[in-house]
């Protein structure tokens, strides 16, 4: 309980407050880039190559970037790819006011702006277990408030934003982007240094991107935690990629109900953030994982029967929340176990399957709504997570929990070389 409720450090505010900027930003971009690439062309596969073009660094450099931020210093990495992805929305900002716009060019910086956040996203999760001094509880409520303002401004605050500052020029959305990562680069610059990550055996990079892979895969309770990511995503994408013609064919609704229906969900991500350290304590993070991960495909199911907007944006609001408890609690556990020359990697292996899933479930998705009918990506999905949920309870359980926490401070001590500990 002391651990629970300790003050976190002064150092995690600066880093809060500068993801939470980088969020806002990150929002504002979100809602902009597809909005300009609009104003320059009307053909489908060309915007998609701009949607698409930022998922692309984690699938290709994934675990590699990984490994070079478990050989970097972390604080060093975060503010460089703040900086750097700073100046990139200028070359856009200045070309939209030189009206020099094109697709191949907002495709190229929104690659690199993901490869940016590759490392950026990397370095801050191996990082705060250090600053936190890798205390479970902590982690928690910082995972918490982080994913809380992540949800706020990247989901609520940023898109409308874009769109607003995007009316004022096509300039102005992305010179906004690219100040709050200037903010958000001083801010971390500001951040306590932490000692390096120990230096390993000398061996060449794709030997230590294979070692935390596998790292992953032989450890029982990490790799249940990669899984449900992974699969989830096969499965809300498969939701995803219908939803609007769900409300539109289904339900009734147009636009402006569809983006109530989102706003839903959001709002339960951030209730289920907000409760996930309390959910935790009282079930056990193994059991309280399985509880999260159950509710998410009884949600779906329940949008795949509902008959009417109220009942879907109820399903939705309860999905998010457990989405957002969900996402508080693995990676808060991993971050916890974990050690620490090997956390860019593992971090960064999870990642790469989660993003690797999710074009997977936009195309099940989209052929069973083709082949089948509209309700069936929705009721395959509530299947794929309730299925999920069954076969990696006992991975994740509060036995492993406990015995891979009771194991953590020694294993960070004396395991330097790439074996995972038993789980």
């Amino acid at each position: 309980m002391k651990a629970a409720t300790a003050k976190l450090p002064t150092g995690f505010g600066r880093l809060w407050t500068a993801q939470t900027v980088s969020s806002l930003g990150d929002g504002v971009t979100h809602a902009a880039l597809p909005l300009l690439a609009f104003t320059l062309t009307r053909d489908p596969l060309a915007l998609a190559v701009v949607t698409a073009a930022s998922t692309l660094p984690w699938l290709l450099f994934g675990i590699l970037g990984g490994a070079l931020v478990d050989r970097w210093d972390r604080r060093s990495t975060m503010w460089v790819a703040d900086t750097v992805r700073a100046v990139l929305l200028a070359i856009p900002a200045v070309a939209a006011g030189l009206d020099l716009l094109s697709i191949p060019l907002l495709a190229a910086v929104a690659f690199l702006l993901g490869l940016g956040g590759l490392f950026f996203d990397t370095a801050a999760t191996a990082y705060l277990p250090d600053l936190l001094s890798r205390d479970p509880a902590q982690l928690e409520r910082a995972n918490s408030r982080l994913r809380g303002a992540q949800t706020a401004m990247s989901g609520f605050a940023g898109p409308p934003a874009g769109s607003a500052l995007l009316a004022l020029g096509r300039a102005v959305p992305l010179v906004a982007d690219a100040a709050s990562f200037a903010l958000s680069a001083l801010l971390v610059r500001t951040l306590p240094a932490m000692p390096r990550p120990v230096p390993e055996a000398r061996e060449s990079l794709l030997k230590q991107a294979r070692a935390g892979a596998s790292y992953v895969f032989r450890n029982q309770l990490l790799l249940g935690l990669a899984l449900r990511p992974a699969v989830g995503n096969i499965a809300f994408l498969a939701v995803e990629t219908v939803l609007v013609l769900f409300a539109h064919e289904r339900l009734g609704i147009g636009a402006y109900g569809f983006g109530l229906l989102l706003t839903a969900e959001a709002a339960g991500g951030l209730l289920g953030a907000a409760v996930a350290s309390q959910l935790g304590r009282r079930l056990g993070t193994g059991t309280a994982l399985t509880c999260t991960a159950a509710i998410e495909g009884l949600a779906i199911l329940g949008l795949a029967s509902a008959s009417n907007a109220y009942v879907a944006g109820l399903a939705l609001a309860v999905c998010g929340a457990a989405m957002g408890a969900t996402m508080v609690l693995g990676p808060s556990l991993r971050q916890a176990i974990v050690p620490g020359h090997l956390m860019g990697r593992v971090a960064s292996t999870s990642r790469m399957l989660a993003m690797c899933a999710a074009p997977v479930g936009a195309f099940v998705g989209g052929w069973l709504a083709t082949a089948y009918d509209i309700r069936t990506p929705l009721y395959t999905a509530a299947a794929l997570l309730l299925t999920m949920t069954a076969v990696t309870a006992s991975m994740t359980n509060n036995r492993r929990v406990e015995a891979a926490l009771r194991v953590a401070a020694p294993a960070e001590e004396t395991d330097r070389d790439g074996a995972p500990t038993p789980a």
